[in-house]
């Protein structure tokens, strides 16, 4: 893939950057702004290259039509915030490649950005007819000079700001990108041994083809969250009123009998509802009572993965162990996260978090990002990198 160099003196050039600033909000509150934070190095050095910076990226599921609650518009105020005391200006545009977004393109100036409004506010931007992405992937392109493809939570999509703009202007891929996809060979090239991954979250069906490529490159695969009763219960323990997926025992099953090593929990931590306020116990995963929800791993296993992790070399997560925005049911999270920031030390191991959830949930329990050799922005992206599919976002710019 080009980089950034690639593309020569950016001076007085307009630059178009597909970021990835889908963060979380509560109403105008940005509640986590990691994503916002990981795209300013590649905007920092093509501000201070002089380019005019057009920055376009998407939040939330708009669904093609324009919603307040998915403006851009909070963004745009912390994007400020950040790059003030970089002395470089950001704008905003209130449209994505109408009236205003022109108007304010001819009056950017070099070593400023601009942020155009919530790109999935246009249907064609996800649209599945080639021609209508490329109609607006002809007006995003009709913007700048250049393209740089630094949102790497979306480049597993088909989507025209991703993939349809690259094939329109000289690209090149930016440094986020560039150090997503350098980690993630080192995962699946030749990572250093032992090399464990955890996996949680909701369900199974979520990461069947990820499990099924582990199974062939990992050492041990350690199993929590939501998706571990569906293995419990195929080893034909009762659950309560866990989450199940029954369609998927069968597959479970199978997995179970790979050469790969699967450690799922001993204990279990349960309660009778999903509530701040219900009472919290701890019980053998055979023991799981018929009227209580399994919603954390125990103690024990958490312990029993702490110690996994510490001797393993590389280390790959996605998934929180339990429901963490509890604090009753955010223990085994806390500890998979506190053995991972271990694991990268004098000797060279690599812990990588895998984005979405865990992402969210490590900044929530209060551990700082460098804590940790990597943190993906693309939870989505970086389970289909290393399930060996082919992601559109970056095969186009590899030519």
């Amino acid at each position: 893939m080009k980089t950034i160099d690639d593309l020569g003196d950016l001076a007085g050039r307009r630059v178009l950057v597909r970021s990835d600033l889908n963060v979380p909000l509560d109403g105008d509150t940005i509640t986590d702004d990691g994503r916002i934070r990981a795209s300013l190095p590649t905007l920092i050095r093509l501000a201070k290259a002089d380019a005019r910076v057009i920055v376009t990226a998407h939040l939330g599921r708009p669904k093609g039509k324009p919603k307040p609650e998915f403006s851009l518009a909070p963004v745009a105020r912390r994007l400020g915030e950040l790059l003030g005391p970089e002395g470089i200006r950001v704008a905003f545009a209130t449209d994505v490649t109408g009236d205003s977004a022109q108007e304010a393109v001819q009056e950017l100036g070099d070593g400023e950005v601009l942020l155009l409004e919530n790109v999935r506010f246009d249907p064609r931007e996800e649209s599945k007819d080639d021609a209508e992405r490329e109609s607006f992937a002809d007006e995003l392109a009709a913007l700048a000079d250049v393209f740089v493809s630094d949102g790497f939570g979306v480049v597993h999509r088909k989507q025209a700001s991703v993939y349809d703009v690259a094939r329109m202007l000289p690209h090149a891929a930016g440094d986020l990108v560039l150090a997503e996809v350098k980690v993630l060979e080192q995962l699946t090239e030749d990572p250093q041994r032992p090399y464990v991954v955890v996996l949680g979250g909701a369900k199974v069906s979520d990461k069947l083809a990820v499990i099924e490529s582990l199974l062939t490159k990992a050492d041990k695969l350690l199993i929590g969250g939501g998706m571990v009763f569906t293995f419990l219960k195929a080893q034909g323990h009762e659950i309560g009123k866990s989450l199940l997926e029954d369609d998927q025992l069968d597959t479970v099953k199978r997995y179970l009998t790979s050469d790969t090593e699967i450690v799922l929990p001993t204990d279990i931590v349960v309660a009778p509802e999903l509530s701040a306020d219900a009472p919290a116990t701890v019980v053998p995963v055979d023991a799981i009572p018929a009227d209580q929800i399994g919603l954390d791993i125990g103690p024990e296993s958490a312990k029993q993965f702490a110690a996994e992790i510490a001797d393993a070399r590389t280390v790959f997560w996605n998934g929180p162990m339990g429901v963490f925005e509890i604090d009753a049911f955010a223990a085994g999270t806390k500890a998979v996260a506190q053995a991972l920031t271990e694991v990268d030390g004098p000797g060279g191991g690599l812990s990588v978090v895998g984005g979405g959830d865990s992402a969210a949930a490590i900044r929530k329990l209060g551990f700082p990002d460098d804590a940790f050799g990597h943190i993906s922005t693309g939870g989505g992206a970086s389970l289909e990198y290393l399930e060996g599919k082919t992601l559109p976002g970056l095969a186009v710019l590899e030519d």
